[in-house]
């Protein structure tokens, strides 16, 4: 191979390393434009008090951990995350919302994103398998309650391709900005169930699978595109949703309390999310 041949290649593999090595970030000054993107995950229905005026379907909270953080760094938030979003409500319009990638411009310093449980039906097939788990304790048909069929290799796949367009247009869109992919935080016990999961052991090691693979897919997906991953899942390992500490809610019984949103985060678990995000950016 002529030398001129093998200098060619050599640039080229040489600018190929520098466009993958993710660049280090400068420090976020306050006033620092933040978008925060995802389904119910990140928006917190059920958390304390909602965040629109007048409240609408998206169920943000005041005190979601993208609201927590920007409060505590003094990052000007555009929140629009929303509650049963999917990676496509992220890269296109879902009824009269626009796409939530809209939000992010050349301005925007920071973006995290909590998405992918509802492409799979994650937390939609716990809540139908608990409906379906006290309908039969009580003797009850279970014909009132949704049935979610189970994910299959091409919904991960898809997904996964998803996620990764959808970083691709956050560097496109914001190439200055630092990017952080927040994994979902447990909701299920590393084994078994409990009063609060009204499931079988089954049905609570299939959620745990898919949980697993989720977020190997979006590791994947935020290694590739050079962005940060905050490990919310390891994160919150002990606070699932049958911990004495727990971050998660429950399913309750009939005539029990109900303190949130079933199978999502509760306050506490917000707020430790926001804690960590923190960390990470200093």
């Amino acid at each position: 191979m002529p030398n001129v041949c093998r200098r060619l290649l050599a640039g080229l593999a040489l600018s190929a390393g520098v466009l993958a090595a993710p660049a280090v970030a400068a420090p976020l000054p306050a006033g620092a434009k933040y978008v925060a993107m995802g389904s119910s995950f990140a928006a917190g229905p059920g958390v304390t008090t909602s965040a629109d005026t007048p409240a609408n379907r998206c169920s943000r909270s005041i005190d979601n951990y993208a609201h927590q953080l920007a409060r505590k760094r003094g990052l000007a938030l555009t929140d629009v995350s929303c509650s049963g979003a999917t990676t496509a409500h992220l890269l296109g319009p879902w009824d009269e919302l626009p796409p939530q990638l809209d939000a992010v411009d050349a301005d925007t310093r920071l973006v995290t994103i909590t998405i992918g449980g509802n492409d799979l039906g994650y937390i939609g097939g716990l809540m139908a398998a608990s409906c379906a788990g006290l309908a039969a304790e009580a003797g009850r048909p279970a014909s009132k309650c949704p049935v979610i069929a189970p994910p299959t290799d091409k919904s991960f796949q898809e997904t996964e391709a998803r996620l990764r367009a959808i970083a691709a247009e956050v560097r496109r869109r914001a190439p200055a900005a630092r990017l952080v992919f927040v994994q979902y935080p447990v909701v299920l016990p590393a084994q078994g169930t409990c009063a609060a999961t009204p499931i079988t052991d089954a049905q609570a090691d299939a959620g745990r699978r898919i949980a697993a693979q989720l977020a190997a897919i979006t590791a994947r997906a935020a290694k590739d595109a050079g962005a940060d991953l905050l490990a919310a899942d390891q994160l919150s390992g002990g606070h699932d949703a049958c911990a004495q500490n727990a971050w998660m809610n429950g399913f309750p019984r009939p005539g029990a309390p109900v303190a949130g949103v079933f199978y999502h985060p509760n306050l506490a678990g917000m707020t430790a999310v926001a804690a960590a995000l923190d960390r990470l950016l200093e």
